[in-house]
């Protein structure tokens, strides 16, 4: 089997860890899990968005910059739960405009970004995950990890719309979008094979 580059996108608690974690059981996938855990920053950025943006994204990209030889030295097929794309055209930017992060520092990241693109892969495939914002609140909610308890809807809202700006204009790579409002791809037969109805034989195509 060819090695083959998946990413899976999509708005904080769209389900893109659960996602990555059913794939695996179900094709030969090595997975690249966001390393929000490892982020020393995250406790405080959520707590002080303004003071610790940078310093928190810097960390994510950083990581991410890491992965690119995983994935180039992968002895199997990669799927990544977030691609640096998410990191600097919504997270980052979003913080920008929101004014939580320096133009300085806004400038700086996305110029690193820039120059680490022309060294990574394209991902061979998208998987794009979307849902109502009412249930991405209720998710974060549900879910009940503590630093995501404070996070306003306000932001998550507009980081909804930088999602929706920046599929629209995707075209590295082909793009499979699921809706999963209703998808409960963790427990429920029926939906685990809807997903496998519209993933396997892209995946498939990808990675013979």
């Amino acid at each position: 089997m060819a090695k083959a580059y998946i990413a899976v996108s999509g708005n904080i608690g769209t389900g893109k860890s659960s996602l990555v974690e059913f794939l695996c059981r179900y094709f030969d996938l090595t997975p690249l899990p966001e390393p929000n855990d490892e982020n020393p920053y995250l406790a405080d950025f959520y707590k002080d968005m303004r003071a610790w943006s940078f310093h928190s994204q810097l960390f994510f990209l950083s990581r991410k910059i890491a992965m690119f030889e995983d994935i180039r030295n992968a002895p199997c097929s990669i799927i990544q739960d977030r691609a640096i794309y998410e990191d600097a055209e919504i997270f980052c930017r979003n913080l920008y405009n929101r004014r939580l992060m320096r133009k300085r520092d806004f400038e700086l990241y996305m110029y690193l970004y820039e120059e680490s693109k022309r060294y990574m892969p394209t991902p061979d495939l998208l998987i794009h995950l979307d849902c109502p914002l009412r249930v991405i609140n209720r998710r974060i909610k549900l879910r009940g990890r503590r630093m995501e308890q404070k996070i306003p809807p306000s932001y998550l809202k507009k980081l909804q719309i930088l999602y929706d700006d920046w599929i629209a204009g995707w075209d590295a790579c082909p793009v499979v979008h699921l809706d999963t409002s209703e998808l409960d791809f963790v427990s429920d037969l029926i939906d685990q094979s809807e997903v496998l109805q519209r993933v396997s034989d892209l995946v498939k195509g990808i990675c013979r």
